[in-house]
Parts: structure tokens; sequence; C-alpha cells
């Protein structure tokens, strides 16, 4: 008998999140595997009936349940993932930008993104309001009616004055890259830079760098080199010469391969330096930088009168391996200047030409020191300041405490490799209980600095918080000026004048937006008062609210147990956890969600996944284990080397306490993590299989030995796994006791002993931890009868955080706990 299967479009409705993404999962055997792929996913769901084609048959229709999905959890799906896209559709608040206006007003554009799961993609928008200033304690913000969504838009920087507008829109293919020069009203320039010229400017964060020179007739910027010639091959065999055309006659060839910066930047070509006239569009690649010098984060010198201009810049060498840079601050950087491609010319202001390596070469300007990032030139252009992790560079860690050091910008504008490197503030390796812990920066304002022209406002994490200070870069002064009887995470967005635009929000509180203002600057108090600004972004669904509203949180000091005297006494204080619960019930089920790293931290900010666990019946316990960041650096070095064991330990010891104080029960715990916290939750439910009820890990690290080999950052496998030894030891061709350590420090190690439950989320595409890791631990516990679950992202990354599949990660992880935990 044949069938035909009919599609019926009309039956998808604008309610499609509530099964859009329903797993499909076969009913019996122990390990799914599921791979996720969009197109089928959705046509599948589709209404689906089923017609015999035999004649004289009656017609009937049959419903067919997704793969993996029957009749008693398909409501669960729907319910959890009608709570979930009420937390998924809440905005997150990106940037702003300030323009000063007359008297007590400004213009602000704030940027916010949304995700689109039917298009897979983060939706971009800009909000405008009206700051007026109506006292010393008073602010009004006169929002716009409406957002613009900014479709197909890369990246915008505003130029120094405010008056004009960089927008750049990225090609997808080989067409073009579009700058677009912006005034109050209208486009003004347009300018389209083929792939000749190079390739999409990056919009990164990282390499990124676009810079305005102070007239505001030039623009800087980073942008991917051009393609390389290849090879060009006739039916005659190679074509002499090659060629450009596009020819049914011949056919190109791979040439030599290209390496990359890994994770995040598979198939981007090398960074390089271009500078772009905006009156005339003329571009150029600036010439004397070497080849093995990968470029970033440009700003343009001040200018000197009568002297050429310079442009600085970061640069990364990598004379024979690219190792994955992404999350990676031990790369070494350093600050270089070189002559901007320009000189003045009498009819149209600046022309643009190509600068000359001779009598003129690029300077390194940062050579006493392993890395230099972030620069930033003081007001009045004497000083150059910069982040430094340089702790991260010499130990090995991937991420470890910063400094901010400063040099003098000569008077003459011509830059020196002799240049003395100042701290501005130091690597604090172990702070007093209250004081500054060490700075911790994942970014700097473009303008970060206060009239007074010494005062920088910047973020920093501050032990589970994230906080907001003021460092005077004269006196190095630290200044928490964020609230210091808060235990919510502070970021600040810009600065309007002397007074700071900032977010705020805690595991239990979506974003707010806050104004702070000197409470006296006359007197030049330190105290700030910070001022609640009414935002149509502050809004969310009323069921989001009230779920909200019955949640609290605290941060809690966890003991280390065991304390050895060979510890620093870094490594022997309290470490942190923050402890997320409902108002009313006590002991509820408990989620251990671990972060990765694993010198990364656990901040007390609103997460929209972690939310929706919360407000899903969990108790969440973020553990801040030892090696984190914001507690200093002793307690950050005491890891390396001991991955497996103490932060081990120190999970089981936080979950030993909330356990103590009644605050969970034993026998309802589940653990998640990612990354390195995928690595500590296949260590945990081997090395406690009696603890856990269930499990979830993404895109896990499970075998070291498997993994150093496979790895865009081999060398992380070995100072995680070696200790400080590591780096000096590390190789591209591990031996045979290389690889028996690494096999005895992962969880492969322990699998004999687990019993737990685990779902695993894998994306396809990862260079950091790739794929086979956690296929290869899902098998073998599939082997000896473990429950399992494996969903594959085919065209995610490590982060796994793309729209549809975020949101269908913690679907399964919500319906997975609620399985084995209620």
């Amino acid at each position: 008998m044949g069938s035909i299967v009919v599609l019926s479009e009309a039956n998808a409705s604008l309610n499609w999140c509530v099964n859009a993404l329903l797993p499909r999962y076969p009913p019996s055997p122990p390990i799914i595997s599921h791979l996720s792929s969009t197109p089928r996913l959705f046509r599948s769901l589709l209404s689906t009936k089923r017609f015999s084609t035999m004649d004289g048959s009656k017609a009937s229709a049959l419903n067919e349940m997704p793969l993996g999905i029957d009749e008693t959890t398909e409501e669960e799906y729907a319910s959890q993932s009608r709570l979930l896209q009420e937390f998924h559709s809440i905005s997150s608040i990106d940037k702003a930008w300030i323009k000063p206006g007359s008297g007590n007003g400004s213009q602000a554009m704030f940027s916010f993104s949304q995700p689109n799961l039917l298009a897979n993609k983060m939706r971009k928008f800009i909000l405008s309001s009206h700051i007026l200033k109506e006292s010393s304690n008073s602010v009004n913000f006169q929002w716009g009616p409406f957002p613009v969504e900014m479709t197909g838009v890369s990246v915008i920087v505003p130029s120094p004055s405010g008056a004009k507008l960089l927008v750049v829109r990225n090609p997808e293919n080989d067409s073009p890259c579009q700058f677009e020069i912006w005034g109050p009203a209208q486009v003004e320039k347009e300018f389209h830079i083929p792939q000749s010229v190079h390739g999409s400017v990056y919009a990164d964060g990282w390499f990124q760098g676009i810079s305005w020179n102070s007239d505001e007739t030039l623009i800087a910027y980073v942008a991917e080199e051009p393609s390389p010639s290849k090879p060009t091959f006739t039916w005659q065999g190679y074509k002499k010469g090659g060629s450009t055309d596009k020819d049914v006659g011949n056919w190109k060839g791979q040439g030599d391969w290209m390496e990359d910066w890994g994770e995040t930047y598979a198939g981007k070509r090398q960074p390089a330096l271009f500078v772009i006239n905006v009156n005339s569009g003329e571009t150029r690649a600036v010439k004397g930088i070497e080849k093995h010098l990968s470029v970033g984060q440009v700003v343009w010198a001040p200018p000197i009168s009568g002297s050429h201009q310079y442009l600085v810049f970061v640069g990364w060498s990598a004379d024979t391996r690219k190792l994955g840079i992404k999350y990676c601050y031990n790369r070494p950087c350093a600050l270089y200047a070189v002559k901007a491609p320009l000189h003045e010319s009498e009819a149209d202001g600046p022309e643009i030409k190509d600068s000359s390596t001779e009598g003129c070469p690029v300077v390194n300007l940062t050579q006493s020191i392993s890395s230099a990032f972030f620069p930033r030139f003081s007001p009045d252009g004497k000083l150059l300041l910069f982040l430094s992790a340089k702790s991260s560079v010499d130990s090995g860690a991937h991420s470890a405490t910063d400094s901010l050091h400063k040099i003098d910008w000569p008077v003459d504008g011509v830059p020196c490799s002799s240049a003395e490197v100042v701290d501005v503030i130091p690597v604090v390796m172990c702070a007093d209980d209250g004081c500054f812990p060490g700075l911790y920066c994942s970014s700097f304002l473009t303008n970060p600095w206060l009239s007074d022209g010494c005062t920088m406002i910047i973020s920093s994490f501050w032990g589970s918080c994230q906080v907001i200070l003021s460092v005077n870069v004269l006196s190095g002064q630290v200044s928490r000026i964020s609230p210091t009887d808060s235990n919510f995470s502070w970021d600040v967005l810009s600065l309007d004048g002397d007074n700071i635009v900032a977010v705020s929000s805690s595991p239990v509180d979506v974003p707010h937006i806050k104004y702070g203002l000197l409470d006296d600057k006359e007197s030049k108090s330190t105290a700030w008062n910070w001022l609640d600004v009414p935002s149509p972004t502050n809004e969310c669904s009323e069921q989001v609210k009230s779920l909200l509203s019955s949640l609290k949180f605290s941060i809690l000091k966890i003991p280390v147990r065991d304390v050895s005297d060979c510890l620093t006494k870094g490594a022997r204080k309290p470490f942190e956890a923050t402890f997320v619960s409902s108002k009313t019930k006590r002991s509820d089920p408990l989620v251990v969600v671990l972060h990765g790293g694993p010198h990364s931290v656990y901040l007390a900010s609103f997460s929209k996944s972690l939310a929706f666990l919360s407000s899903n019946g969990f108790s969440l316990l973020h553990v801040n284990y030892r090696g984190s960041l914001g507690f200093g650096e002793e307690a950050l070095q005491s890891l390396p080397g001991k991955v497996g064991s103490q932060d081990v330990n120190d999970v089981l010891v936080a979950i030993d306490h909330v356990i103590d104080l009644g605050l969970a029960r034993p026998s309802k715990i589940a653990v998640l993590g990612g990354s390195h916290g995928g690595f500590l939750t296949t260590h945990l439910i081997g090395q406690a299989p009696e603890k856990f009820a269930a499990a979830c890990a993404r895109n896990p690290v499970c075998n070291l030995a498997l993994m150093v080999g496979t790895s865009d950052i081999p060398d992380w496998c070995y100072l995680e796994a070696f200790g400080s030894e590591g780096k000096s030891i590390y190789s591209e061709a591990p031996s045979a006791e290389d690889l028996a350590l690494f096999h005895s420090k992962s969880p492969i190690s322990h699998i004999s002993k687990v019993k737990t439950p685990t779902l695993f989320l894998l994306g396809a595409k990862d260079l950091r931890v790739p794929i086979s890791t956690g296929l290869q631990y899902a098998r073998a516990l599939k082997e000896k009868g473990v429950a399992v679950k494996v969903i594959v992202f085919p065209n995610d990354i490590h982060p796994i955080d793309r729209p549809q599949s975020d949101f269908e990660s913690f679907l399964n992880i919500g319906v997975w706990f609620k399985k084995y935990l209620f």
C-alpha cells in the first residue's frame, strides 16, 4: 500500500515556539542521537496527514509525533517551550553612545539585541533617547517611540563629535564591503570596497578596531586581507599566470593552506590595517607591517601640527602556529605605531598615499612587557594607557588577573621603542577581605575619561559580581563606584560628560539602565548617586515578572576543605557560589551550574536561559571554584596542574555546604556545565556517582589525550594538566608519558563508575573541544548501559549560542532535569 505525505503549512501558527524545537528521539534505546537540522526540524513539525492511495479507501488522518516524543512527554515539551520563549524574547542591552548637547541635555543611542528564532539570527536594533538633567539629583530620559532595526549592519561607530555615523555592512559572499557615512537626516556617502582591496571588516570585539581621526575625515579600521592568488587549471593542466576570470574552461585550485586563529575565526583571513577617506572613499592598506603580525584595536595617535600622523595598533605575532585566540589572553601581543598613509593636500584635504618603510619602520612601543592591548590616549594626548594580560602570557593560563600600564607619548609625536612602561594597577596576588581583588576587564569604552583628564571609568570583576571602577591614572588610586552594598552586577555603557550610563542586573532581575552622578563635585566627593532610569527595555511579560519576583539569590562564602600548608594564602581563602532559589519553597531540586575556562567566572547577573531553569522549579548553585577570575592571582594559579581534583572537590564542598544549610536535598541534585564546566560535570558523575540524579554536558572536555591532538588550543591541555611546567614542555607531538597523564586527569578515566543519566549537547563545528571527545564519552556510557541522550548541532561552534540551538538546548535541559528530579 502506497501513501502520500501532505504537509499543511497553514497549520504552522504563530505559536510555533510551543513545539517548533521539539527533539526527535527514538523512545527505547539507551542512547539517543539527534542531528539538529532546522529545515528538517520545521518540516517535521508542520501538520502531517497521511492518505491511502488505494481506490475506494477512506482517507484517515494520523497526527504523527515528533521522533522521540510520546503523548506523556509532548505536553511537557510544549509547556516548557512556552515558558522558555517568554524568557528567550527578552532584549539584551549591548552598547550606548552619547552625544553632548546644549545646556543640560544630550542625545543617546542604545543598541539592543533580541533572538530571531525563525531566522536563527540575532535581531539588532537602535533606540534613541534625549537625556535631560533636570537637577543635580534628577534625570529624565525621553525615549523615542519605537526602535529601528539595523538589518544587515555589522557595526556602527559614531564620530568623536557625534556629527557623523559610520555604518559597515559586511558581505555574505564575494560582494563588496559597504561603508555608509550618515549625517543627522540622511546617508551622505556610500562606498563599496571590492574584495580585491579587502574582505569583511572585523567586528568581533577583539581584532575589531575602527577609529575616526580627530578632524573626522579619515577612518582607520581592521579587515580581512584580500584573498591570495590560487593556481588555475584547465583541461590542459596548470595555467601559467593564473586568471581572475570566472570561466567554465578553467577552475581554481586550493593553493597553500593558511592557518587561522581557530575557534570563531575558522576560514577568516589575516586581519590587516586599512584607512579610508570619508569624502572620496579612497582606501589604502597600511604598508610596512610585517606579514607575521595580525593587527587589531587600532586608534589614531594625537595629531601634532606639522608632523606626520601615526596609528597605534595591537599586533599578535605568529611565526609558527596560530593557536586559538578566542577567550585566550595568553597569546603574546604588543602595541605598535606606524605612519598613517596620508599627507596634506591643498585641494581636498587629506589624500591617502602608501606609507614607505624607509626611515619609518613599525615601532614596537611595549617591548618590555609580554602583553599589551586596548590602547587609549589620555584627553591631553600626553599618556598612552593600555591593559596587559602579562600574568596570562607569562604563566600560560588562558586568562588571569590583568594589569593597567601607561607610557608617556613623545611631545613631538614621533613614537619611540624605548619608552618606559609604568604600572598604574599592578597584578593583585591576594587581597584582604573586602578590598580590590585585582583588575579583570573584558573591554574598555572608546572614551573612558572624565573631564579631569586623568580618571578612567571601567568595568571589572570583583568576586562573583561585576562592578564599576574609577581609576586615577596619575596616582593609581582605584575606587569602586557602583554600590558596595549591592550583589548585583554592573557594567558601564557610556559616559555623559562626568556622569555614567550603566546597566545593572542580577540572576533574578532583568537588566535595568542606571544613571550615575557624583554627589558633590565641588567637594571632590567620591560618593556616587545612582538613579533608576525607566526604559522600554525594562519591560518583560507579566508571567516573567511574576516568576522572577518569587525568586531570591545570595552569594555564599564556601570555606576550603582540607587546607594544606603548601597552599598560598590566596588559595586558602574561601571561594564563592551564587545560590538562586524560591522565596517560599525550601529544598527545591538543585541544579549545580559550572562555568567553563576554567579561568572564567559566573557573575551574579541576569541570564535568560538560567532564569528559565530557576523559574521552572529548580534551585541553582553557580560555583566559582578556586581558579575562577575575580579573586586574585594566587587563588587563580592554584588550579593549573590540579584540574579534576581541586576544582572537583571545591564543587563537592559547595554542594555539601548548601545541603548542611538545609537548602538542598541530597537525592535531588543535577549538574550542568559546558567546556571545562562539562569537564567538571563528567568528572563529578564519575568521582561521586551516588551524588547526582541527572547531568548535562555542553561540548565537554572528556578526554585530554584525545583533545590535545585535535583542539585549536593544545597548549591549554598541557598547562591545566601539568601546571606551570606545562608551558615549557608543550609539544605538538605528545609523548606516551604525556598522553598517560592526560588520560589520568580526564573524566574518561572514571567512566566505569558512572550511572547518572546524562544529556550531551555538542556543536559539530567546535574547534575548541572537538565533538569527538564528547561522542567518545557518550558512546562509552552507552556501552555500559547508562541512559544517555545526544543532540548534535551541525552548524554550531563551541558556545552553541545560535538562537535556535540555544533554545533547543535549554528546552531539553529543562525536560531532562524534570524527568529525573521530579
